[in-house]
């Protein structure tokens, strides 16, 4: 009995130092999760403000001298081309142009009779029985005569055409402005002084004009030089736009004009994009973002931001070393794309790196890792070919775009 007594007290010691050497052997330090940079093929997008102008923009002038009889639009309203939108007292016009078809008449007239006289002048010429010089004056009376007939003529198709500017039509089809000047009043039309009545812009397509700075255009030509981006002054390059109430990028267009030369005051060079506008949601003089293609195709080494730390003169991300031990990196960042960054320089797709608890993970300081593939990780793509579940994400917070 005493035997089995002794027996039990030694298993009973080996046990208890069994699990301290297991408490001794089990992982300290702060707990963070870590994973490795996601992989990915990307295209880079560079972002600029601007303002959107019309493709067309008129101002509507008077071009006859009268008064305004009538204004046949509401303010604001859309018109289509041709539609009337103001009319000048015809009445002077009308007559003017009773006049000249008078004297249309009168010209025939003497055309004709001077013509007949002519025929008579050649046939008594022929037969010898008057001078050349007589013939030489039926002819020029016939000459003058025509001469008198068209003038008349084109002082009938002015007067027509006075008339007809009387009623003054859209000239484009667009946004109309309020009327500058009341029935009523006297306008001035067909010099640099005439009557500004009103404006139309059209909406449907639109412009947005932006600039970009000589290092983004520098960047530009050597990525079309390479072959990676084609210029946008030889192909229309698509774009996307952002407007000040929006958090994604829903509308669609593509790069229309490039300008020829830098603004000395600025430094830019001015660009185009054109969108279609048929809902009439866009309108010229709205400011907006648009973002273009910055780069060709490329496979990128990509982290979330809450990974990305500071030490004020540069940014650095804790890469999980040896006996997972932090180790302060070092690296140059690119843009947000997709809602993750871009990491020039600096790491590895290899290598484990914190993205949750960076404040815990102190440079030398030795952590207890999670490790928590994000997806397009190269941890996450090996365990989808081996045929595992995808990674999860908790408590991976994604920094929307």
């Amino acid at each position: 009995m005493q035997r089995f007594l002794t027996i039990s007290i030694l298993l009973f010691a080996l046990v208890a130092c069994g699990d301290d050497s297991k408490k001794a052997a089990a992982p300290t330090g702060p707990a963070v999760t870590v994973s490795q940079p996601v992989q990915k093929e990307i295209v880079e997008w560079d972002e600029y403000t601007g303002r959107f102008g019309a493709v067309d923009s008129v101002e509507v002038r008077a071009r006859v001298n009268g008064y305004l009889n009538s204004v046949n639009f509401k303010p604001g309203q859309t018109v289509k081309k041709g539609d009337l939108l103001f009319v000048i007292d015809p009445r002077p016009f009308r007559i003017a142009q009773d006049q000249a078809e008078a004297q249309v008449v009168q010209a025939k007239t003497a055309a004709a009779l001077a013509g007949k006289d002519l025929d008579r002048a050649a046939a008594l010429l022929q037969s010898k029985n008057v001078s050349e010089q007589f013939y030489d004056q039926r002819l020029q009376n016939k000459q003058a005569a025509d001469a008198a007939l068209k003038a008349a003529q084109a002082n009938l198709d002015n007067a027509r055409l006075n008339v007809e500017f009387t009623e003054v039509r859209a000239p484009v089809a667009g946004r109309v402005s309020r009327e500058m000047v009341s029935p009523g009043n006297l306008v001035s039309g067909g010099g640099t002084g005439s009557t500004l009545l009103t404006t139309i812009v059209s909406l449907d397509p639109i412009y947005f004009y932006f600039d970009a700075d000589e290092a983004e255009y520098l960047k530009y030509q050597r990525l079309a030089k390479a072959g990676s981006r084609p210029s946008s002054r030889d192909v229309a390059n698509p774009v996307e736009l952002q407007l000040a109430d929006e958090h994604d990028w829903p509308h669609k267009g593509k790069m229309d004009f490039v300008d020829n030369q830098f603004d000395a005051n600025t430094g830019t060079m001015r660009a185009r994009a054109v969108f279609e506008n048929a809902e009439g949601l866009l309108s010229p003089g709205l400011f907006a973002r648009v973002r273009l293609a910055g780069s060709g195709k490329y496979t990128a080494t990509l982290l979330p931001d809450e990974a990305i730390g500071t030490d004020q003169t540069q940014r650095l991300v804790s890469v999980i070393g040896p006996d997972n031990k932090v180790i302060l990196r070092p690296v140059k960042l690119g843009p947000v794309v997709e809602g993750l960054r871009v990491i020039r320089e600096g790491i590895t797709p290899q290598e484990w790196i914190v993205i949750k608890g960076v404040q815990r993970a102190r440079g030398g300081t030795v952590v207890n890792p999670d490790r928590k593939p994000l997806p397009g990780s190269l941890a996450a793509m090996e365990a989808n070919a081996a045929g595992a579940p995808p990674p999860a994400r908790d408590g991976v917070k994604f920094t929307p775009q």
